[in-house]
């Protein structure tokens, strides 16, 4: 974990309220997972929390992470007006991110809804990267209507891309759930709203398929002190000492059999 000064290099409005920043910041870049995210701190210090944001992509030679994010309050409103050569202050990674080594010899889903879909997207380069076992990569996104990233998935070669839209717009109408394809995955991996996991949960388990789902939780510290992020847990927090998980410490991404929806 570090705090530092990243540069903006780039940002980019993709789609209504979705930004694409990319942030010069090697020492965060070098060492970030699939599924870690960072948080980011406003240049307005009457705001005194970070932001947590997830990680969409990070070229690690280059020293550069992408940062896809939604701006919704006056936080995340304030970072899509940055431009090329502002300073940005950040720290991470931060979390625990996929087990990437589940998916050896697998086939894999990658399942996505809204602001869930872009640490996807780091993950689908990092499986893609030197598979060549025949076995597929399924990414089942899903939208509200607009579409975004789906192109940066269908550039990575092996990755086969599924849509489903609620307005029937694009791909399939309905869920990522109705947009599954027509095969049985050897591991799921997702991250989006609630109701999504919990039925891709609810699948995972009843199919006997291992799962890792990553939260979306709101958070304040993000690097596990304050338990603002907790979620239900099978087992006691070994920190708290109750049925509750840490999303920022312990997760975010954790095993489906793990935790309570």
């Amino acid at each position: 974990m570090t705090k530092a000064t990243g540069i903006v290099l780039s940002q980019d409005h993709i789609a209504e309220d979705i930004f694409s920043m990319r942030v010069g910041c090697g020492a965060i870049a070098r060492t970030a997972l699939c599924g870690q995210f960072v948080t980011v701190y406003c240049k307005d210090r009457s705001r005194l929390l970070p932001r947590p944001i997830s990680i969409c992509d990070a070229d690690r030679e280059r020293g550069i992470i992408r940062l896809v994010y939604r701006a919704v309050g006056a936080g995340t409103q304030e970072f899509s007006r940055y431009q090329p050569a502002d300073s940005i202050e950040i720290m991470g990674p931060l979390g625990n991110g996929y087990p990437v080594e589940k998916a050896e010899g697998k086939e894999v889903w990658l399942m996505g809804g809204g602001i869930g879909i872009p640490p996807l997207l780091f993950l689908a380069k990092e499986l893609a990267e030197g598979r060549d076992d025949g076995s597929r990569i399924h990414a089942i996104l899903g939208y509200k209507d607009s579409l975004y990233l789906n192109g940066d998935f269908e550039n990575i070669p092996g990755v086969h891309v599924h849509i489903a839209t609620e307005d029937g717009s694009a791909g399939k109408a309905g869920n990522v759930m109705d947009a599954r394809p027509d095969t049985r995955p050897g591991v799921i991996f997702a991250c989006g709203p609630t109701p999504m996991l919990k039925a891709i949960r609810t699948y995972a388990l009843t199919e006997q398929i291992p799962c890792y789902l990553s939260l979306e939780q709101r958070m304040a510290c993000g690097v596990g002190a304050c338990l603002a992020c907790v979620c239900r847990s099978v087992e006691k927090d070994g920190h708290s000492q109750v049925a509750n998980k840490r999303v920022c410490k312990e997760g975010p991404v954790f095993e489906a059999g793990e935790i309570l929806l």
